[in-house]
Formats: C-alpha cells, structure tokens, sequence
C-alpha cells in the first residue's frame, strides 16, 4: 500500500539573495532577546553580560515576509510594535563551534524586523508563560535582501536604524550588541546543531514603539541593506 499525504504540503520558505538569483532556503527563525543594554533598561530589566548568558525566542520560517510587503495589522493586540534588527544568515552546519570558528558559518547578512504584539508579550512575561502569542505569528518576521558574506566581509559595526513616517525612532550601532555574532552563534551551537538556511536575528536597539494602520516603516543596517514595512489601512 502506498502512503498518500492527506493534504499538499505547504511550500518551503525560501528569502531573496542581493544580486543574484538564487534564493536562500529558509530552515529555522532564532531571536536573541535583549541584546543591547538601552532595550533591555526600556523594558524594564538590565542585563549583566558577566553573571548572564543569551537568551532567544523562536519563529516559525512561515511567518516570515520579504521586505516591501503591506500587510495587516495583527489580530488580538492594541500594542503592536517594530523591531530593528540585524540579521545573521547561517550557511554551514555547525554544532559546538568556537566563537574563532563562527563568523565560518556565516553566508550572509540581511537587515530585519522582528514585529511584536507588545501586550500580549508582556502579558505572558508577568504571568511566566512563553511569548509565542506576542511574537511568533503570521508576517511578524520581516527580512530584507540577504547579502552575501563574500561581498560584505565581516560585518561587525555600523549604524542600525529604523524610522516611522520618515521619523527616526531607532539609531544605535552594532558594536553596541552585548553579546555580538561570534558569541551568540558559539552559544546557540552549544544547544542546536546550527544548519544551512537558519536565521539569527540578533536583537533590537531601544526606541521600540508602537505602529499603527497607515504607518510606513523604513529601516537601515549600514553596508548591509535596508528594509520597509506597510500596515494597510
């Protein structure tokens, strides 16, 4: 008896690559929490890089949308807020690597949005219960072009920056991460085998905030790309 599928599988997620046809098969969505000290004080906490490790939190590869799109706003929140974020593209197994072996991993870089139902994240941060109802749901995951390492070099400093109805609300620069590539990529690697098509988002500076039906949002990481983001009206 041959198995049949009940139903058609749904198609694989797969991200542009800057100057190229090819196209960057999505595996996995890793999110790093908390990684600049201005958004940590923002939200209430601080972080001591000396006493803490990194944290993350996870989307679905489904939830993710190019850059460019018009979307939606989200059902179930009154608080729903952009993320600026830089975005490590993994393009090499790897599990356990050294922080000197990680930037090996690296295929390339993108800028990101990681869009996030506020209240309903901090909502379940009071209570202890996971933030999957504030962060991972459908077009919360906004990814610009993918530019290669092999054009970019190692990239490791310059401005990242976010702007709303051609108003800055996000500035500050990657040297400010406090955890930066070759480190998160080491620790994360110690929990995952790190594969071909995952995604590293790694964090947001502060002035996160809220947008609204009608916003236009723009966003720049500085030799990477940029990236833009429509809420329909």
């Amino acid at each position: 008896m041959t198995a049949k599928l009940l139903f058609p599988p749904k198609a694989p997620t797969l991200a542009a690559v800057a100057g190229t046809d090819e196209l960057f098969p999505v595996h996995r969505i890793f999110c790093v929490g908390r990684n600049y000290h201005a958004h940590a004080a923002e939200m209430g906490v601080s972080v001591d890089k000396n006493t803490q490790e990194p944290f993350y939190f996870t989307k679905h590869p489904s939830t993710l949308i190019p850059s460019g799109s018009e979307i939606a706003y989200p059902p179930q929140t009154a608080n729903y807020h952009y993320e600026m974020e830089f975005v490590v593209a993994i393009g090499k197994e790897g599990f356990e690597v050294s922080e000197a072996e990680a930037n090996e991993l690296v295929f390339g870089y993108a800028a990101g949005l990681d869009m996030t139902r506020r209240d309903l994240q901090l909502k379940a941060r009071e209570t202890g219960r996971p933030w999957d109802l504030g962060k991972d749901f459908e077009e919360s995951a906004v990814l610009g072009l993918i530019v290669p390492k092999a054009q970019t070099g190692i990239v490791d400093s310059g401005e990242i920056s976010l702007s709303v109805n051609g108003e800055v609300r996000q500035n500050s620069d990657l040297t400010k991460l406090i955890w930066n590539v070759p480190e998160i990529i080491a620790h994360l690697s110690r929990f995952y085998h790190l594969q071909p098509g995952d995604l590293i988002y790694t964090g947001t500076p502060d002035g996160v905030g809220p947008v609204v039906a009608g916003d236009q949002i723009t966003g720049v990481v500085a030799g990477v790309g940029s990236i833009a983001l429509r809420i329909a009206k």
